[in-house]
């Protein structure tokens, strides 16, 4: 039997992971022994794809990947996490890599290679209208080009389909674009590129509601998440306590858990306690789409700890 929801549809990056696990972040002209290495496929928006899927609901990606020896791997490691991977294509040239140290207290360096993402244009979102058309959510990043992003967002507003959008790695894009989105999603650090830092959590949201923004739901780590709707309540959703191995896609975990508990139809402070149950759950594990729960797992958190 088909499944009737309709998907959470991922616009955006797949990277593969090139990980170097070390003592600590090397210094600046330092040099360390690793402790071991691994290849992962990762990219925000895969990531948040894998997460969606991992958790039992539908979901797609509209992406591409380089015709190195990397893209069919990429592809086929997202058809097992139960990806949609119809939309997905392989173009001349590098797929998108990410080279990064992880360091043994889970604290993290990265390195972002574009490689085929940059490809991402404006036709990758034509040629698969009718998906993005039928989505409960589209994800987005800041892993493709501003323009192809710009445009996803003017489509989506057009169809009539939300937008969360992971404004990383954080960097300024026109003001039209604020308007668009239905969730906007920052940890502390990218939230500070958009509106300045020192200032308190409660600060940050309603300063970047006043853009224009409908919601925020701004990613704090340990702290939990803070939940801001515009004309409506602003509140925090408590964290878990875990013992972190490993950050990476922690962030990206939330975003994927997130949009399946909104689409499901819990309310936002609700859903992103799910999310921080998620993404509690992926610190404690080393990788990046490897490191996404089942839905199991995140129900038995949130039960023991109801």
């Amino acid at each position: 039997m088909s499944d009737s929801r309709k998907p959470i549809v991922v616009v955006g990056s797949i990277m593969m992971d090139l990980v170097t696990r070390t003592p600590r972040i090397p210094a600046i002209g330092q040099t360390l022994i690793g402790t071991a290495f691994e290849t992962n496929q990762g990219g925000k928006g895969a990531n948040q794809a894998v997460a969606a899927a991992r958790l039992g609901y539908p979901a797609a990606m509209v992406a591409k990947v380089g015709d190195d020896a990397y893209g069919p791997a990429l592809i086929a490691s997202l058809q097992r996490a139960g990806v949609d991977t119809r939309a997905m294509a392989q173009v001349a040239g590098s797929s998108g890599l990410a080279p990064m140290f992880v360091a043994d207290d889970g604290l993290n360096a990265i390195v972002v290679v574009p490689g085929a993402n940059h490809k991402m244009d404006r036709a990758s979102v034509d040629d698969h209208a009718e998906l993005i058309r039928s989505a409960g959510m589209v994800l987005c990043q800041l892993e493709i080009p501003m323009d192809t992003l710009s445009y996803t967002l003017e489509f989506c507003a057009r169809a009539g389909v939300p937008v969360m959008l992971d404004p990383a790695p954080a960097a300024d894009f026109p003001q039209a674009i604020w308007r668009h989105v239905a969730w906007f999603t920052p940890n502390e650090t990218e939230a500070a590129h958009y509106v300045g830092d020192g200032i308190t959590a409660e600060e940050t949201a309603q300063q970047l509601l006043a853009k224009g923004l409908r919601s925020v739901a701004l990613k704090r780590g340990a702290e939990g998440a803070f939940v801001a709707v515009a004309g409506s309540k602003a509140d925090w959703a408590k964290p878990f306590k875990v013992d972190a191995i490993d950050t990476v896609a922690a962030g990206d975990c939330f975003n994927g858990a997130f949009a399946v508990a909104l689409l499901e139809g819990r309310d936002p402070w609700a859903a992103a306690r799910f999310a921080n149950a998620a993404a509690a759950i992926c610190v404690t594990r080393k990788g990046a789409a490897a490191s996404m729960p089942s839905r199991g797992e995140v129900d038995a958190l949130l039960a023991k700890n109801s």
